[in-house]
């Protein structure tokens, strides 16, 4: 308790005077997201690690209309209240008025960005903010996740994710060689198995503590950190003959990736090799 308190303590006067920080002691903010985000904290960090925070404050009221504005939908796409149910599907039980904040997120989204519409993989990110702040800032979050840390990857074509799937793939034959030459003989494409961890990143994929052990570090390093988690899961799957013993076909290899050993998502284990 007393080292929580000082981490709190830490992290408030880092907060408090933000601009020095991020001009003069990058690094040092790095370091504390890599060690995690007091609870207490979390959310208020995110938004100042992202620059949603200063987003809002340069569009005060926007969210409000967009929230209230009228849709029209869009062919081809994913519609956003169909989307809102794999949210809630994060939300915990009993608390409805995040479930409407929910939908006020994301309607005011696909009115906010128009030409880009809705993409459901959305849902469980928005999700993820509105346990850690407010509807209005979890909104402003969610537009520098999707134009800052992520372009492109809720586009209709989805091609950014295609590219970062190709990237993934040619990192991976530095990382582990044995896993790529196992998905190479397989002909698994990328896609197959990275287009949920990437564009959820990981919020529907990994246990809950996990996931904000990686959002702390992904809000501070970029989509780096999601390439990382990547990596380190395809390599501790599939990395060795031994564990391709029960992965010979590309159905079982398959089955292997999306039902991932507990102990290579476990906090600890997950954020020491990232």
């Amino acid at each position: 308790l007393e080292v929580l308190r000082q981490r709190e303590s830490k992290w408030l006067d880092m907060l408090n005077n933000w601009d020095k920080w991020m001009a003069k002691k990058h690094k040092k903010i790095r370091l504390r997201c890599q060690k995690g985000i007091p609870p207490s904290l979390r959310g208020r960090a995110w938004q100042y690690l992202s620059g949603s925070k200063v987003k809002l404050e340069q569009n005060i009221g926007k969210f409000d209309v967009s929230a209230a504005g009228d849709l029209v939908a869009r062919p081809g796409r994913g519609c956003w209240w169909r989307g809102a149910v794999l949210g809630w599907l994060l939300l915990p039980p009993g608390l409805g008025h995040l479930q409407q904040d929910l939908f006020r997120v994301l309607k005011a989204y696909t009115l906010y960005r128009p030409e880009e519409g809705y993409c459901q993989a959305q849902a469980p990110i928005a999700a993820v903010l509105l346990m850690h702040m407010p509807a209005e800032q979890a909104f402003w979050c969610l537009v520098q996740i999707c134009e800052k840390y992520l372009p492109g990857y809720y586009s209709e074509k989805l091609e950014a994710i295609q590219l970062d799937g190709q990237i993934l793939f040619s990192l991976l034959h530095k990382v582990s060689p044995v896993a790529y030459k196992h998905l190479s003989k397989q002909k698994i494409d990328p896609i197959l198995y990275m287009t949920e961890w990437f564009m959820c990143a990981f919020s529907r994929t990994l246990p809950w503590s996990s996931v904000l052990r990686v959002w702390d570090m992904f809000f501070c390093e970029g989509v780096k950190i999601i390439f990382r988690v990547g990596l380190v899961l395809l390599k501790h799957t599939l990395g060795s003959s031994d564990k391709l013993k029960s992965c010979q076909g590309q159905y079982e290899t398959m089955e292997r990736l999306r039902a991932l050993s507990p102990k290579i998502m476990q906090e600890t284990f997950l954020v020491q090799e990232v």
